[in-house]
């Protein structure tokens, strides 16, 4: 199995705005380990959490920058650019611009589809372009 593909495919669909093909990129019973506040560590909280950040950056995008594979796990650096002009995570449109980076690490199982991941991403960063977090 191609796993940097299906991490490009994941990307893709996720800057469509296409959640639904996203999701069945993912198992059901799919464990995050990037703590977000408020959502379950499950399938149905990694949708949530990108339902969230395109209702807040409706141009969201995510650009995969590097990958790594080894085995069943790929690791990805990417950066991800968007403009806040909606509400997100209770704070009011800014209209300003994010450009910021993080890396995906994803266990896929033997049928291709995503069954953990772990994370990190520039959330400061993130608030700080925003201006709702001093620099």
């Amino acid at each position: 199995m191609d796993h940097a593909a299906a991490m490009r495919r994941a990307y893709d669909l996720i800057n469509a705005g296409d959640l639904d093909g996203f999701a069945e990129l993912l198992s059901d019973d799919f464990v995050e380990h990037e703590a977000a506040p408020g959502l379950e560590p499950t399938k149905e909280g990694v949708l949530q959490f990108f339902t969230m950040y395109r209702a807040g950056f409706p141009d969201l995008r995510f650009e995969p920058e590097q990958f790594f594979v080894d085995g069943d796990r790929v690791a990805v650096y990417f950066r991800v650019t968007g403009t806040h002009s909606g509400e997100f995570m209770g704070i009011p449109p800014t209209g300003k611009s994010m450009d910021v980076h993080g890396v995906d690490i994803v266990r896929f199982g033997d049928d291709g589809v995503g069954r953990e991941h772990w994370g990190v991403f520039d959330t400061m960063g993130m608030m700080q372009q925003l201006g709702v977090a001093p620099s």
